[in-house]
C-alpha cells in the first residue's frame, strides 16, 4: 500500500538537499546527501555555506507572520531543530503543523537526510503496523517478499507522524517501546532493528483531553511532549491575515497566470471581520478560488466567498472573549507559578481569596492540576462546575 505524504519539499535549488516524497511500501527513498551520492567526495566549503543558506530558506520561508504569537512559536524552531528530542506540534487543523515540522527538519543537522511525512488517520487500522514496521517475506499470506516500513526509510533522518493521536493502541504501545529504545521489529522477524530516527508528531485534537478519554496513551503523550510547540490559531493572528493574503495572492497569481493585483478595500475588510474556523488552510484556499474566479483585476468583496460572512461579531461580543481568554490565562498562569497554592496565587493577583475562587468557579480551572507532581490532571482529577473546592477547604 501507498503511503500518501503531504509535505512538499524539492532538490531543484541544490542537489545535495533531499526531496520530500511519498514513501510507502516498495518505494525507494531519494537521499541525495547519502554515502552513495557520487558528489559527496567533492563537497567543499562553499558548499556548505550554500547548504546552509538553503536550510534557512526552506525551512523559514514558508512561516509568514507577524503577530507576537506566532513569533514566539517560529523563534523557538531553530533552537528546536538543534536537538534530535521528540517533537509535539499542536494546534486546530489548518494552523501549520505540517510547515512547520518541514521547517523543523531543513534547520536541523539532518537536514541532508530522508523526511517521511505520515498521515496516522488516512492509515487503515489493521495496515498501520505494516506501514510503520515493515515485514519480512511469509509473516501473512500476502506478504511474498520482504519491504522495509517508513520508520526504516526514515532512518538518519525525520518521521512526521500527523495526527498521531488516530493510531490504533495497539501500534501506540509499539511506538512507544520504539520512542523509548530507538529499536523495532518488522513483523515476523525475530530479529530487532536499530535505526537513527528523529520524530515530530502532531495533532490537532485536545491532547490531554484525548489522553483522559483513553484515545491516546498517556504513557506515549508523556514520551511525544518532550519539546511541545503550540500553533496559535489565525483568529489570535488577526494582523497577519492581512499578510498572508498577499502571499497566497501572489502565489496563485504567478502559479495560473492571471492578472490579479490586489484587494478592494471592501474585501479586506472582509477577510478581517471573519473568524476563520480553517485558519491559514482555508485562507488560502479562499484566496486561491478568488484569484481563479474573479474578472477584474482587483478582488472585489464579492470574489471573497466566505460562509456566514455576514455574520460579523459585535464589538461586545469580541471584547467578551478576550477578556474571558484573558483570565482564564492569568488565573492558570498564577497558579502554575504558586504550585496550585490558591492562597498565593490570590494574594499575587492583589484579590480577596472568595473573588479568587470565583474566578476558578468561572472557568473550571481546578487548581490541583497544578500541584507539584500533579502539573498534568490524573483521569478522575478533572474538574466540573461545581467541583472545586471553596475557600473554606483551602
Amino acid at each position: 500500500m501507498q503511503q500518501k505524504t503531504y509535505l512538499q519539499g524539492s532538490n531543484y535549488e541544490h542537489p545535495r538537499l533531499p526531496v520530500v516524497h511519498e514513501a510507502g511500501n516498495g518505494t525507494n527513498m531519494h537521499d541525495p546527501g547519502s554515502s552513495s551520492s557520487p558528489t559527496q567526495d567533492t563537497w567543499t566549503h562553499d558548499d556548505d555555506l550554500l547548504a546552509q543558506k538553503l536550510k534557512e530558506r526552506l525551512g523559514l520561508r514558508h512561516l509568514i507572520g507577524e503577530s507576537p504569537a506566532f513569533l514566539a512559536v517560529v523563534q523557538k524552531i531553530p533552537e528546536v531543530a538543534r536537538y534530535k528530542a521528540t517533537v509535539l506540534l499542536t494546534g486546530e487543523t489548518g494552523t501549520g503543523k505540517e510547515v512547520c515540522a518541514r521547517a523543523i527538519h531543513y534547520l536541523s543537522p539532518r537536514a541532508t537526510k530522508p523526511l517521511v511525512p505520515v498521515n496516522c488517520g488516512a492509515i487503515p487500522v489493521d495496515l498501520v503496523e505494516n506501514e510503520l514496521f515493515g515485514h519480512e517475506r511469509g509473516a501473512f499470506t500476502d506478504a511474498t517478499v520482504a519491504q522495509s516500513g517508513l520508520i526504516h526509510e526514515a532512518d538518519g533522518g525525520t518521521l512526521f507522524l500527523d495526527e498521531v493521536d488516530c493510531l490504533p493502541l495497539l501500534a501506540q504501545v509499539k511506538l512507544l517501546r520504539f520512542l523509548q529504545e530507538r529499536q523495532y521489529r518488522p513483523l515476523g522477524s525475530t530479529k530487532t532493528r536499530t535505526v537513527d530516527v528523529r520524530v515530530i508528531a502532531a495533532t490537532n485534537v485536545d491532547a490531554e483531553a484525548a489522553v483522559r478519554t483513553g484515545k491516546l496513551r498517556r504513557d506515549l503523550y508523556y514520551r511525544l511532549n518532550t519539546l511541545p510547540l503550540l500553533l496559535p490559531p489565525l483568529r489570535e493572528r488577526r494582523k497577519d491575515v492581512l499578510l498572508l493574503a498577499r502571499h497566497f495572492l501572489t502565489k496563485y497569481t504567478h502559479e495560473y497566470g492571471k492578472p490579479v493585483t490586489g484587494f478592494s478595500a471592501e474585501a479586506v475588510q472582509k477577510l478581517l471581520l471573519y473568524h476563520w474556523p480553517g485558519n491559514v488552510r482555508e485562507l488560502e484556499h479562499i484566496v486561491e478560488r478568488a484569484v481563479l474566479l474573479t474578472a477584474h483585476v482587483v478582488i472585489s468583496a464579492a470574489d471573497i466567498g466566505l460562509p456566514h460572512a455576514d455574520e460579523v461579531e459585535s464589538f461586545h461580543q469580541a471584547k467578551s472573549k478576550v477578556i474571558i481568554q484573558f483570565e482564564r490565562d492569568y488565573v492558570q498562569g498564577l497558579l502554575l507559578a504558586y504550585q496550585g497554592n490558591i492562597a498565593k496565587a490570590a494574594r499575587a493577583a492583589q484579590k480577596n481569596r472568595r473573588a479568587f475562587w470565583q474566578l476558578l468557579r468561572k472557568h473550571h480551572i481546578d487548581a490541583q492540576r497544578f500541584k507539584t507532581g500533579a502539573v498534568f490532571p490524573l483521569d478522575n482529577q478533572t474538574s466540573a462546575p461545581g467541583q472545586i473546592c471553596p475557600p473554606s477547604e483551602w
